[in-house]
């Protein structure tokens, strides 16, 4: 005897919830201020664990931690700003490869650091979690041993 089994709903299965494109990414929400101790180098490390976008194929939400940790020139990013910035990302359907590229060039072009290194720790999607994670350094700047 064969038992029953339920064929699953396709309005469910293949349901997909709209998501944002990268147009909605507030890159012009970035502000700095002037760092007053140029020359002298100081590691800044920035972490939320409320960093949210979506899936582009789902469009259902994904979570993560993200670390971005630089050594400033001139320019510090405006931690509110960067709140803002990310928040931008809560509809926007992006995978976690690109949106680590997307806030390393984003943040690299507002405020011009010397080294930039971004981590991405995202939540697991069907049973793997990711961990993505970009640099920057500027050319000719030789990185001090050991990194601040």
């Amino acid at each position: 005897m064969h038992e029953h089994v339920p064929v699953p709903d396709p309005i469910l299965t293949e349901r997909r919830f709209d998501t944002e494109g990268s147009d909605a990414i507030a890159r012009q929400q970035l502000a700095t201020f002037p760092y007053e101790y140029q020359g002298k180098l100081i590691r800044l490390e920035l972490e939320t664990d409320e960093f949210t976008s979506v899936c582009p194929w789902s469009g259902l939400p994904d979570f993560g931690t993200l670390r971005v940790e630089y050594i400033p020139d001139a320019l510090c990013i405006e931690l509110k700003s960067f709140k803002y910035y990310l928040f931008s990302y809560r509809n926007v359907g992006i995978y976690y490869e690109h949106l680590t590229n997307r806030i390393l060039q984003d943040l690299v072009d507002v405020c011009q650091p010397l080294y930039m290194r971004i981590v991405g720790d995202f939540k697991e999607r069907g049973g793997i979690a990711t961990r993505a994670r970009v640099e920057y350094r500027r050319a000719g700047w030789v990185m001090p041993e050991p990194l601040l």
